[in-house]
């Protein structure tokens, strides 16, 4: 693969930036640059002017309304998005159903879903990890019984991402308990609104309501939701997994907390001389940019097998667990930064400042949020040591 840019792609990366100077409003840059709390009406608004581009599904298919973009564009997009301090692209309904229904839902499922998840009219959560049922996310217990032209849902899903505002979940459930218990396992596709749901926030420590545990009592679904065929859910959801791990790597985003790291560290004076100088915090900067570059590498395999319609398997754990690994030791090492002003989280102080004016440099308000935010990667899509074992059968062909 050929990692130098082209003069079209420097040319797309210009592109790229005047649309982000152009249309990225200010205030949803800056509510990302301070780290504050995101609502659904900015992320919804984001969204619509990523569409309006014909920019939001780059990664689609162009028959659905994807970009055609290579690779390196891609690559491009997501690390100059993340620059520009955008609010992120959630992924659930773009990045992680759709390509499922691309390649295992019907046409009829694909031609009412993946234009309403374009234009925003369904907001899409997911229903995967379970109490018990996490990393052994084989083991969930959540049942659909089949009654007629309906499934009757039973169950209890949790840490259900941004579930408080979604119209819609896709949700794992068990139809068999027949065989291995991977193989009585189907994906649905869920009206939030269907009588019996049932969504309790979870309350974070940064302060946010970012995860639900949602309830399901006699939950009547449409059998025509299932997508592909009964018990044949868990292929599906590994293929899926594959695009979320690939998410939580985050490249473009540890590639701007980066930079910003290093304006950091040449700015900050420590005992007289500026961070960047001490030893200790130069090694610890310098081993992170070397895994990034690495990892960047990493990123353009992953997309360009994903690009020729294969899903990557050891590869894309390699990505979720070095990506996760990097982020978490970049937001460590800004809370190194900050000193006394990381601290533990204080929403009026955050959000208003006291007396109106900030609580030490402005880059440190959001630090210690994020540094708590940011232990949960290595656990979610998959805990790392799950990804490891996954390398290990994958490269040994165990």
């Amino acid at each position: 693969m050929d990692l130098e840019f082209t003069e079209e792609e420097k040319a797309f990366r210009e592109e790229v930036r005047e649309f982000l100077k152009e249309k990225l409003p200010a205030r949803l840059s800056n509510k990302v640059r301070n780290g504050q709390h995101l609502k659904k009406e900015d992320m919804e608004e984001w969204h619509a002017i990523l569409n309006a581009r014909g920019w939001l599904a780059n990664h689609w298919p162009v028959e659905w309304g994807g970009t055609g973009w290579t690779v390196m564009q891609r690559a491009i997009f997501e690390e100059e998005i993340a620059k520009a301090h955008a609010p992120r692209i959630i992924p659930f309904g773009l990045s992680m159903l759709a390509p499922v229904l691309i390649k295992y839902g019907s046409e009829e499922q694909k031609k009412h879903y993946l234009p309403r998840i374009l234009d925003g009219t369904d907001w899409w959560c997911q229903g995967y990890s379970e109490p018990g049922a996490g990393s052994d996310l084989a083991s969930l217990k959540t049942q659909a019984v089949r009654d007629g032209d309906h499934y009757v849902v039973n169950g209890q899903k949790t840490w259900t991402t941004l579930g408080q505002y979604a119209d819609w979940i896709f949700c794992l459930v068990r139809t068999s308990n027949e065989g291995k218990k991977q193989e009585g396992i189907s994906f649905l596709l869920i009206d939030m609104s269907t009588p019996g749901i049932e969504v309790r926030p979870i309350k974070l420590l940064d302060g946010d309501y970012e995860v639900n545990e949602v309830f399901f009592t006699d939950v009547r679904v449409p059998v025509e939701n299932l997508v592909g065929e009964e018990n044949k859910g868990w292929t599906y959801a590994k293929y899926l997994l594959t695009y979320e791990r690939t998410n939580i790597a985050g490249v473009g985003a540890s590639i701007a907390a980066f930079e910003q790291l290093q304006q950091v560290a040449k700015s900050t004076i420590r005992n007289g001389k500026p961070l960047s100088e001490d030893p200790l915090f130069a090694a610890r900067m310098a081993k992170v940019e070397i895994d990034l570059e690495n990892m960047k590498t990493t990123n353009l395999r992953v997309l360009a097998a994903a690009g020729a319609g294969h899903a990557p398997t050891a590869e894309s754990s390699m990505l979720k667990i070095r990506g996760t690994e990097i982020r978490q030791e970049l937001t460590d090492l800004m809370r190194r930064a900050a000193g006394s002003y990381a601290q533990p989280w204080i929403e009026a102080a955050f959000e208003e400042g006291f007396n109106g004016e900030p609580v030490g440099p402005a880059w440190a308000a959001p630090v210690a949020g994020e540094y708590f935010n940011m232990r949960k990667l290595s656990i979610f899509g998959g805990s790392n040591e799950v990804q490891r074992e996954i390398i290990t059968k994958a490269i040994l062909e165990l």
